[in-house]
C-alpha cells in the first residue's frame, strides 16, 4: 500500500525534533510521499530546508489566516522567492478562520485574496484552510478568478450540503483525522459524495490524531493509514483501492512523480 499525506505540520517542533524517526515510521506504514504544510513564512522556510534532506518530502508556502495580521511589508515576495523551488508544490495553507478569529477578518481576506492573485500568477495549486467561513471563502476565491481544479480544501469538516458547493467549484477535498471521530457522522456523510478522483487524505500532524489512536498526543504521517481505511469502510471499498486513487489524486494535484 502506498499513501500521500498530503497535509502535515512536518516542520512542526514536535515532530521536526524526531524527524528521522517521524519519517522512518511514516515509510513503514506506507507513506511514499509527504506534503509539509505551512503557516507562515518562517515554517515555510524550515519545510524547505526539510524538503531538501528528504526525496519524499515536499512543502507548501503561504500564511494562514490567523498569522495575516503578522505579515511583514515583503511577505508576498518571500512566498514567491520560496515557491520558485522545485520542491514547492503549493501556496498554503491560505484561507479564513472566523472561529477564533487570530486575525480580523478584514486582514484575512486582503491577505488570502493577495495570495490567490500570487498562485494565480506563478501557476501553482491552492491549499485552503476554512473554518465557520465557507461562504465568504468561496466568494473571495471567485473574485480571484480562482480555478477550482488547482484547489483543495484540507481537512474538510464542513456538511453535504458544503461539500457539494466545494464540488461545484471543481475543488478537491482532502480529510484529515477528524472524520474517524465517532461525533463526526455528519462530516462522514460529507466524505461519501466525494467523487473518487477529488478525493484526498491527510494527517495535519502534529494535531488530530484519528481512531484507534486518538489518545496520541502528537499526531504523525505514519497515521494516514488510518484515514484511508475509515474511509475504505465509508466507501464499501478495500483500504488498498483508497490508497491507490489518493496517492494518484495526491500526486496528479501537486504535481509530483506518483510512487
Amino acid at each position: 500500500m502506498r499513501l500521500i499525506d498530503t497535509h502535515c505540520h512536518l516542520a512542526d517542533a514536535r515532530l521536526r525534533r524526531d524527524a528521522a524517526g517521524v519519517m522512518a515510521r511514516a515509510r513503514q506504514a506506507g507513506v511514499a510521499a509527504v506534503i509539509c504544510a505551512a503557516g507562515d513564512v518562517h515554517e515555510a522556510k524550515l519545510a524547505l530546508t526539510m524538503s531538501r534532506q528528504e526525496v519524499d518530502v515536499y512543502f507548501t508556502a503561504g500564511v494562514h489566516p490567523h498569522e495575516a495580521k503578522n505579515v511583514a511589508g515583503d511577505y508576498l515576495a518571500q512566498i514567491e522567492h520560496l515557491a520558485a523551488d522545485g520542491k514547492c508544490v503549493a501556496i498554503g495553507e491560505v484561507g479564513l478562520d472566523y472561529h477564533y478569529k487570530y486575525s480580523p477578518p478584514e486582514a484575512q481576506r486582503r491577505v488570502f485574496a493577495e495570495q490567490l492573485a500570487l498562485a494565480r500568477r506563478l501557476g501553482k495549486g491552492v491549499v485552503i484552510h476554512t473554518r465557520e467561513a465557507m461562504a465568504d471563502t468561496l466568494a473571495i476565491l471567485a473574485e480571484a478568478g480562482a480555478d477550482g481544479r488547482r484547489v483543495v480544501f484540507h481537512s474538510f469538516t464542513g456538511s453535504a450540503k458544503e461539500a457539494r458547493r466545494v464540488l461545484d467549484l471543481g475543488a478537491a477535498v482532502s480529510f484529515s483525522g477528524i472524520v474517524t471521530f465517532k461525533n463526526a457522522g455528519e462530516l462522514r456523510e460529507a466524505a461519501a459524495i466525494v467523487p473518487d478522483d477529488r478525493l484526498l487524505i491527510e494527517t495535519d500532524a502534529p494535531y488530530l490524531s484519528p481512531e484507534p489512536v486518538r489518545n496520541m498526543k502528537t499526531n504523525e504521517p505514519a497515521n494516514v493509514a488510518h484515514v484511508a481505511a475509515c474511509l475504505a469502510a465509508l466507501r464499501g471499498r478495500d483500504a488498498e483501492s483508497i490508497a491507490e486513487l489518493t496517492t494518484a489524486n495526491a500526486a496528479r494535484f501537486f504535481g509530483i512523480e506518483r510512487p
